[in-house]
């Protein structure tokens, strides 16, 4: 897929302030602080289209972007710690437990893990809710780079082995040398039909 328009359409926290088009969409989730704001601008080639901080809990809404015109990334609040009052955290998963039940033109997930962090129960619970409702998703490892070649493949395999997945199913993603950019974009494209040129 080649990346050749980007445009932010707006924020949402309820079904009814959602888009009213009928773009295929993909989310992208995962706990606070994962880089998932980041992994988005390197696939859209931005540098600050999607708001990035170094403070968990950033994202606080359900951001809708529109690619290529055609298809739509959707960045959802990251879950678990965040330094942000209890009130807001409790407000984040019934909103996306909203979003994932009631989005009818969701057509897959991108579920980021820090390669350094071992799945938690959140990550568990999504992947099940994914599986029963027969969401595909994508399992990207993140901050590929903070680790060596050795420490990497070593944590793959011990990530895949707790969420029973073969590697060839676990995508390695570095925000710094853009490694995975290329294959998220491909599985993308496959499960839209492979017509996004």
């Amino acid at each position: 897929m080649i990346i050749k328009t980007v445009e932010f359409v707006k924020s949402a926290v309820k079904p009814s302030q959602y888009p009213e088009y009928d773009f295929p969409e993909f989310a992208f989730a995962g706990r606070s602080n994962v880089g998932k704001s980041s992994l988005i601008n390197t696939l859209i080639l931005r540098k600050d289209l999607v708001k990035t901080s170094s403070k968990p809990g950033c994202t606080q809404l359900i951001n809708f972007f529109l690619v290529n015109e055609t298809i739509s990334f959707v960045d959802l609040p990251g879950y678990g710690y965040a330094k942000v009052s209890k009130k807001i955290r409790s407000q984040w998963q019934p909103m996306v437990n909203l979003y994932l039940e009631n989005r009818k033109r969701l057509l897959g997930l991108v579920l980021l893990i820090d390669i350094r962090r071992d799945p938690e129960k959140e990550e568990f619970e999504l992947m099940n809710w994914l599986e029963t409702h027969g969401i595909p998703y994508l399992l990207v490892l993140t901050k590929s780079d903070k680790l060596s070649k050795t420490k990497q493949q070593k944590r793959l395999l011990s990530i895949c082995s707790q969420v029973n997945r073969e590697k060839n199913h676990v995508i390695l993603f570095s925000t710094k040398t853009k490694t995975g950019r290329d294959t998220i974009l491909g599985e993308i494209e496959n499960l839209m039909g492979g017509d996004n040129e």
